[in-house]
């Protein structure tokens, strides 16, 4: 079964390879960056307020790229994988809930939380390796890749979390986010922190 997927434009070579990362390889690396954001935080009540900003803005970027692209092309890649996907998609809008309480209730919960997330996606990537092709991860990946750069930088728990709602709201309320980021000057990203080397 292949993934549903927008047709390329045709290729004279039928060895085409498009550029770019698979989809696997980015959401791994993305869940590395934030278990070890995770690990750095100092202790409850110690955790300075644009370290909080980032892994907010990180984990929301990074939850509704994956209910956009990963989740939806796994549901349709692997069907027996439709209870784990409503699952996760569960779990994400938790995470998204408790995402709004982080700054009063510490990174604990959170961080409970996205360990979890991090189990559950890696059992749904391996599942979607074994049934894509690497040109389908690819293209899912520039795909994440695009939606992450809309996505909203803050939780948005109750917004639809399936397509095709998902992909229209969550870019609209991505802009509105960055706005807000932009005139209050809250980091977003992991290379706004100090001493964050630059990936």
């Amino acid at each position: 079964m292949t993934v549903p997927l927008p047709p390329l434009p045709p290729t004279p070579d039928e060895g085409f390879r498009p550029g770019g990362r698979s989809i696997a390889d980015i959401v791994e690396h993305e869940h590395r960056q934030l278990l070890d954001l995770l690990e750095r935080l100092p202790g409850p009540g110690s955790v300075a307020d644009e370290q909080l900003a980032v892994l907010t803005a990180a984990l929301s970027r990074h939850l509704s790229a994956e209910e956009q692209y990963l989740l939806p092309a796994v549901r349709a890649a692997v069907p027996a994988s439709a209870v784990q996907v409503d699952r996760t998609l569960d779990a994400d809008a938790a995470l998204l809930g408790a995402l709004r309480t982080l700054a009063k209730d510490g990174p604990g919960e959170v961080a409970g939380r996205v360990h979890r997330h991090v189990d559950e996606v890696g059992t749904l990537i391996a599942a979607l390796r074994a049934a894509a092709t690497e040109e389908e991860l690819i293209r899912l990946g520039n795909r994440l890749e695009i939606a992450e750069e809309a996505a909203p930088t803050r939780p948005h728990p109750d917004t639809p979390a399936t397509p095709p709602w998902n992909r229209v709201v969550e870019p609209a309320l991505g802009v509105v986010d960055k706005v807000r980021d932009a005139v209050t000057g809250r980091p977003t990203h992991l290379a706004d922190l100090p001493d964050e080397p630059r990936d």
